[in-house]
């Protein structure tokens, strides 16, 4: 069983994510690129990352059985792979906790201040001369955008900060209950305190976040991304937390991955920035619960059976 990964990883973790699956299974992570290309002739498995697996990819794929994505599966051409006899699947819902966890975490250093008190002290400034701004969670209210697994999980997390919960769900038959109210889109941004992203990325969210978003944010608002990048639209996104029309921003996804060296995200005093670490907390680009599940999902399509989570129906 041949295994192709494709993305950018460091050394670290391809050694981890190699250990991980059965030895006699033959494992190549790859960047996008010509070695790519090379080893997808006869790859029976390929997790992509940074890569479109579209109709021209899959017809050099001669033995490839299952196209296996994290949550998000937009880079994925779901019809042609049916088309090729090809199974899809994703592992929605297995980091839903670690990605709430890692919100909390942006919520929390961005309302705590937590770089800036980090950078002062390691920068040995007299205390005397510390001035800064902070805030409570209590009170605060939070739109969730999206109102998946992750979404749910984001909520629970703030009942314990006895924070309201907005959400907003396009698709899914959602009812309000004691803690967690549905609203519509608009009322969830024009009246949230944080505004948070969980939605996938389709047609219909493809940069769902703009300008006109924006502006019906309060200017007080943090706006947080740690779903997919294409959701927002990055510059106007700059725009905004420049003029003041949000109070800032905490991101783990980009319109470009990575994220270039020279975008102005980087040099913006109020945003706090994350490398698509969100869904991975057990080390570099490494998740011990999806990889477990991708083993699980690869062994049923080698013995003939259907995946779990999956995204297609093969004949």
């Amino acid at each position: 069983m041949k295994i192709l990964i494709v993305g950018y990883f460091t050394e670290i973790s391809k050694s981890n994510i190699t250990r991980h699956f059965p030895k006699d299974w033959e494992i190549v992570i790859v960047q996008p690129g010509k070695e790519m290309l090379h080893h997808i002739e006869d790859c029976q498995v390929i997790i992509p990352e940074h890569i479109k697996v579209d109709h021209n990819l899959l017809s050099i794929a001669k033995s490839l059985k299952l196209v296996q994505t994290g949550a998000g599966y937009d880079n994925v051409d779901i019809d042609a792979c049916t088309q090729f006899g090809i199974w899809v699947a994703n592992a929605s819902g297995v980091n839903a906790k670690a990605v709430a966890e890692h919100v909390m975490a942006l919520i929390l250093a961005y309302y705590k201040n937590i770089p800036f008190l980090d950078a002062f002290m390691k920068n040995r400034i007299d205390e005397s001369q510390l001035d800064y701004t902070g805030s409570e969670l209590t009170g605060k209210t939070i739109g969730i955008v999206g109102y998946g697994a992750i979404g749910k999980k984001v909520a629970d997390f703030c009942r314990v900060f006895d924070m309201n919960v907005l959400a907003y769900a396009r698709n899914a038959v959602v009812q309000s209950d004691d803690f967690v109210k549905m609203t519509d889109f608009d009322n969830l941004v024009s009246t949230s305190d944080i505004v948070t992203v969980h939605a996938s990325l389709n047609p219909l969210t493809k940069q769902l976040i703009d300008k006109e978003v924006f502006r019906k944010m309060k200017n007080t608002a943090l706006f947080i991304n740690t779903a997919r990048g294409g959701i927002v639209n990055e510059k106007d996104l700059i725009d905004a937390l420049k003029n003041g029309d949000i109070s800032g921003a905490c991101l783990d996804v980009f319109e470009a991955e990575p994220l270039s060296t020279d975008s102005e995200l980087r040099n913006l005093s109020n945003v706090i920035l994350t490398p698509h670490t969100a869904g991975m907390p057990d080390g570099l680009k490494f998740h011990k619960k999806r990889y477990d599940f991708f083993v699980n999902n690869i062994k049923r399509v080698e013995n003939g059976e259907e995946p779990e989570n999956k995204l297609n129906q093969l004949l």
